[in-house]
């Protein structure tokens, strides 16, 4: 039986999304890739990645890229 979850707090319980591409940054990012590295072989600019991985960081408290790292391998990318 699943516990008793009161209505409103479901949000809180719930880890944010993940759009697509943050994905595919963070996953770049933590197989050894730099910024740049992660642009080019998405297509993309190197602001844009920031972009990403300031949406990332925001979403999940994070302030550092090793903490970028332990969030993909935790999240199976």
């Amino acid at each position: 039986m699943l516990p008793f979850v009161p209505h409103g707090d479901e949000e809180e319980l719930a880890e944010p999304a993940l759009a697509p591409r943050e994905a595919e940054t963070l996953r770049h990012i933590a197989a050894g890739c730099t910024y740049s590295q992660a642009a080019r072989r998405m297509g993309v600019s190197l602001h844009t990645i920031d972009t990403y991985l300031r949406r990332v960081r925001l979403k999940f408290g994070i302030t550092s890229k090793a903490e970028l790292t332990r969030l993909a391998v935790a999240l199976g990318l």
